[in-house]
């Protein structure tokens, strides 16, 4: 088999990877081939949700006439990532026909639970063996017991083993257990101890790729992004950390992304380089799980930075009013979406935002000094605007009045 890593390379050119939720996709796709085909499949092709196919090397392989077991090899390209080179294996086997309640909820996913093809019912389980953690706290994407494996992962490998099954006429159940040898061991060295997920990794990726990005590069990126921004007459621009910012920017806002940059973690060294590129404003549109550490002054929203999200919380809550036990429920959470819904339950919301965007005005207008003006709104995907600083949208109108010569 050859060298089937160089799958490309960013603009700065680090190599690109793939992540875990491809490995299991690629490895549960060989298996379930090998399962019906009855012979070995040494190298499997896989679409992305990027767009980017990938042919990934199986290994492994493990056939039984009643089951398959393969892996694939994470490859992470030049991001330093801590699940690079480990094996994700793929488990797929015919079970008996599951109760119509389907698999116990701590055991399995039922992802497919009743899928019509022209053979009859397709019944797909998914679940997590050794090395893939299981969530023990509320308040993550998936319910307490079950295996910590994402949403896009999920829908890439049921999809793939689905089409397995239909090309080859299979009706009935099939179940796929995921596994991740060693990653026990490895999860001690990522955040999901405290996110509470337990005995393992997780299975993630959104887009299928691992686009790493240096510091330098990333910094690099923003100036000229900016900067060509500014050579092309434009003295006002919005600022996103990333794909949810340009998402709500684009979908619930219907502004322009051609006018925003991407600041990833770094808002503060975006907010320098407007400064010096004589910019007038910056507009920051961002998630509140990152943009809610703007209101203590942080600027750098990496979580190896810092992480006071809850504390944030807490202390507005506390000024508004909330009671200890609310405080303490919020210090608990183990995300934004989690505290934004305590807020809300206890009617604290609006008043709680209003001091925090009062708190990121503060630290923007700070940074940005005299020179240059800086805004922000904050959203959440299940609210929408929590928050915006008090001239967000006169800048939003001066930003967008740009194109029209404004």
């Amino acid at each position: 088999m050859g060298d089937n890593r160089e799958i490309g390379t960013t603009r700065s050119g680090l190599r690109l990877g793939w992540t875990t939720g491809s490995c299991a996709a690629g490895a549960a796709k060989a298996a379930a081939r090998m399962l019906f085909a009855g012979e070995s499949v040494e190298q499997v092709c896989l679409t992305t949700p990027k767009g980017i196919r990938l042919t990934l090397d199986v290994e492994e392989i493990s056939r039984h006439s009643d089951r398959v077991r393969c892996a694939v090899r994470k490859y992470s390209g030049d991001d330093p990532d801590v699940t690079d080179g480990m094996a994700v294996y793929a488990c797929v086997e015919r079970v008996p026909d599951m109760p119509e309640e389907g698999p116990a909820p701590d055991r399995a996913f039922l992802e497919i639970p009743e899928k019509e093809s022209p053979h009859g019912r397709l019944r797909i389980i998914l679940d997590g063996g050794c090395g893939v953690g299981r969530v023990r706290k509320r308040g993550l994407e998936q319910k307490v017991g079950q295996p910590a494996i994402n949403r896009v992962p999920r829908r890439m490998i049921t999809e793939e083993v689905a089409q397995i099954c239909r090309q080859y006429g299979y009706s009935g159940t099939i179940k796929v257990t995921v596994s991740i040898p060693g990653g026990e061991e490895t999860a001690k060295r990522t955040f999901n101890p405290r996110l509470g997920i337990e005995g393992g990794l997780s299975v993630l990726g959104t887009s299928g790729i691992v686009e790493p990005m240096s510091e330098k590069a990333l910094t690099d990126t923003i100036w000229l992004e900016m900067k060509m921004l500014r050579g092309n007459g434009y003295r006002s621009c919005y600022a996103v950390p990333g794909n949810y910012g340009m998402d709500f920017l684009r979908e619930s806002l219907g502004l322009s992304p051609e006018l925003a940059v991407t600041c990833s973690n770094y808002v503060g060294e975006t907010i320098d380089d407007g400064v010096l590129l004589g910019m007038k404003s910056i507009l920051l549109v961002g998630h509140v799980g990152k943009f809610i550490k703007l209101a203590a002054g942080v600027m750098d929203t990496h979580s190896r930075q810092a992480d006071c999200r809850m504390e944030i919380f807490a202390a507005h809550a506390a000024m508004a009013g909330a009671d200890a036990g609310t405080a303490r429920a919020l210090m608990s959470c183990i995300n934004t979406a989690q505290a934004v819904r305590i807020l809300k339950e206890n009617n604290l919301l609006e008043t709680v935002m209003e001091s925090v965007m009062e708190r990121i005005a503060f630290y923007l207008h700070q940074r940005g000094g005299e020179g240059m003006r800086v805004e922000a709104i904050v959203f959440s995907e299940e609210e929408g605007i929590l928050g915006q600083t008090a001239r967000a949208g006169e800048l939003l109108e001066m930003t967008e009045g740009q194109k029209n010569g404004g």
